[in-house]
């Protein structure tokens, strides 16, 4: 909510930091005690998230990443304004305006003339300014590299995400397969184990079989021959 807000002062300004500054002082005074770099941090992943949520469909998508409609919605509007003032620029030839930079790159980028000697005058120009002001051409080419720019950065992350993913994948895929192979050998295993007790098992009953009868000829042998001695 707190880097929507912001989002139009981030596409005028070059350098973001003191921004991101802002945005951790408004965190914590809500409550949560983050720093500068952790807030850009996290949007980042915020935006790859958003970015690969593209290709998946929207229920599995909602429950992936939540934050979907909000991050939506920051681009949509971006992307309105950005055209609002390209047509606006177009329509009327408004001049160009100057990014702002920050104090440091001003005193950079500004140029000291001086006049000739005796007048003692000084003159500060700015560089990226034409003089007597520029055309809405300008300001049509400004806003359409932005829009290439934006784009490739979009693209870029894209690819970026992808590959990941697909590393994830295939790295699950040899997973879920070196499993099954495990499984499988288990499986294997405890039948050729239960194949084995069952011989053994048949084996000890053959042997007690075979001492039975050993047992009941001797017996009858013995009983046969002491009726034969009584008689």
């Amino acid at each position: 909510m707190i880097r929507a807000e912001l989002d139009p002062t981030f596409m005028e300004k070059k350098r973001n930091k003191v921004l991101w500054e802002v945005i951790s002082n408004k965190m914590k005074e809500k409550g949560y005690n983050r720093s500068a770099e952790q807030c850009k941090c996290k949007w980042k992943n915020l935006f790859t998230r958003y970015k690969g949520c593209e290709t998946i469909e929207p229920e599995a998508m909602r429950q992936q990443f939540p934050f979907y409609n909000e991050l939506q919605a920051i681009f949509t509007s971006r992307m309105q304004r950005m055209l609002r003032a390209e047509a606006e620029g177009a329509a009327t030839g408004l001049k160009k305006k100057a990014v702002k930079l920050s104090s440091d790159d001003e005193d950079k980028n500004e140029e000291i003339i001086e006049g000739e000697k005796g007048t003692g005058s000084r003159k500060k120009i700015k560089k990226g300014k034409t003089i007597g002001g520029t055309s809405s051409s300008g300001t049509s080419i400004s806003l359409k590299e932005s829009l290439e720019d934006f784009t490739k950065q979009q693209i870029q992350m894209e690819m970026q995400w992808r590959e990941v993913f697909e590393a994830r994948e295939n790295e699950r895929m040899m997973k879920e397969m070196e499993w099954r192979q495990t499984m499988k050998q288990l499986e294997n295993d405890r039948i050729l184990m239960e194949r084995r007790w069952r011989e053994r098992e048949e084996q000890r009953r053959v042997r007690e079989e075979a001492r039975a009868e050993k047992r009941d000829a001797l017996i009858t042998a013995l009983l046969n021959k002491l009726r034969r001695e009584d008689m």
